[in-house]
């Protein structure tokens, strides 16, 4: 009977919960990486160089390193109801105004490439703490044994974003005119409008907690509250932590560090892999279509990994061979010539640099717990983060350098196999993941 009353309640805050964060996330992810399809136009337009391109792709993540903790915080304080459904409403706000760049460039004197940058700086600040304070609120409903699957569909959204985003983004590049409009203005204007329209239906749509949740019944209720807090203890059993230990932390940094490693392969080969493909020869829309190829892949691996995972009950090597075979991929990228071949490993690219990511979030939510949790996700993504300025940015200034992508792509497999090493080193105790066996029996009676 337990066993079943576990099913039937984990069945049900899945199909609630899930495809609709994966349907917020999509819109989230696309709108922070459409520039780089904008840019197959807006670079000329605006007379970017690949210099200022990077620099302006990867400085949203300042703003967002910068705010990050706060806000997640602020999410644990308020509610994610509340908090996020005012994250979506800015940020689709703010990304609509990228289709005004030009305009705002004139009336405020600032030059494109300056108010490009101010752009993307308030970007960042708007959007900062959705991503952590969504791997929060899952915390808050599922039991770790389920979290690298439910992270997985949950962060499919990112390559599913461009998946879809990119034969969507390469059609609006060919709406030239319509009010004067080009059509990378006219990508940044619809592509907004879905973070404003749900931003309202979070608001009405989310449930802060189980404790809230009408739409579950009794049993399910009281099963997955004391699920959690079983759970919850075994993590404080070992250690509590304060929020201002959190940022001081040993394992919560190294964290961080290995999420750099993971976070600059994505950014740093998302934002130029629409350049890269169009040097093959291909039109606007062809391009935008190959340069899927990898993400699609990506999304197969991301889940079909983290269910791997959690079925086996490891983090570790399961973290960690994606993030090698992430950096093989970039690395096979630069030695083959041949534009068929360099997309067979920029697929093998994907399938690491995705697979990695629902797996690694399990590792600071196996001892993080209430407020520290908050601050600690925050902590590592704002962090690693950062990599999406340092990628980007690296990315563009060798390629303007050099005159070529190798270098840019060798510093991203280098990190990548950074990072794979401090997984391997600090390793992860699978025990806090699992309820202490009297009490997970004693629940189940």
């Amino acid at each position: 009977m337990s066993h079943e009353l576990e099913v039937r309640t984990i069945a049900k805050i899945t199909a609630r919960l899930v495809p609709f964060l994966v349907i917020c996330y999509f819109v989230a992810y696309l709108d922070r990486v459409n520039v780089g399809f904008a840019a197959l136009t807006m670079n000329q337009d605006l007379g970017l160089s690949q210099t200022a391109f990077g620099f302006g792709a990867g400085i949203f993540f300042v703003a967002y390193f910068i705010f990050e903790v706060p806000s997640n915080l602020l999410l644990e304080r308020f509610g994610a109801r509340r908090w996020i459904a005012r994250i979506m409403l800015s940020w689709g706000v703010l990304s609509g105004l990228m289709a005004c760049l030009p305009w705002i460039s004139r009336v405020t004197g600032l030059g494109h490439e300056t108010t490009f940058y101010v752009l993307r700086v308030l970007l960042g600040a708007a959007e900062a703490g959705f991503f952590p304070g969504i791997i929060f609120y899952l915390t808050l409903w599922f039991p770790a044994e389920y979290r690298a699957r439910i992270v997985g569909y949950f962060m499919a959204a990112i390559p599913l974003s461009t998946v879809i985003g990119a034969p969507v983004s390469g059609v609006l590049l060919y709406l030239h005119g319509g009010f004067g409009l080009a059509g990378w203005q006219w990508l940044f204007l619809i592509e907004a409008i879905p973070a404003v329209i749900l931003a309202v239906v979070v608001f009405f749509y989310l449930t802060d907690r189980p404790e809230d949740a009408g739409w579950l019944a009794r049993d399910e209720q009281e099963w997955l509250s004391r699920r959690l807090l079983v759970e919850r203890r075994q993590r404080e059993a070992s250690r509590t932590y304060t929020v201002s230990e959190v940022l001081f932390d040993r394992r919560v940094i190294s964290l961080s560090l290995i999420y750099f490693g993971a976070v600059a392969t994505n950014y740093g080969l998302s934002f130029f892999l629409p350049q890269i493909v169009k040097a093959f020869g291909l039109n606007t829309f062809l391009t935008t279509l190959v340069s899927a190829a990898p993400y699609l892949v990506g999304v197969i691996g991301m889940v079909w990994w983290g269910r791997r995972s959690d079925r086996a009950a490891e983090r570790t090597y399961h973290a960690a061979i994606p993030l090698l075979v992430a950096s093989g991929g970039l690395v096979l990228a630069v030695l083959v010539a041949d534009p068929s071949l360099k997309m067979v490993a920029f697929c093998i690219a994907g399938f690491g640099i995705f697979a990695c990511l629902p797996v690694f979030w399990t590792l600071p939510t196996a001892f993080l717990s209430g407020a520290a949790a908050a601050a600690g996700i925050a902590v590592v993504n704002s962090i690693g983060n950062l990599a999406g300025f340092a990628g980007p940015f690296a990315m563009g200034w060798l390629r303007d350098q050099t005159g070529s992508y190798t270098d840019g792509l060798l510093l991203l497999a280098g990190l990548g196999i950074v990072a794979m090493g401090i997984v391997l080193g600090i390793g992860h105790d699978t025990a806090l993941e699992r309820a202490p066996s009297g009490e997970h029996a004693a629940m189940r009676e």
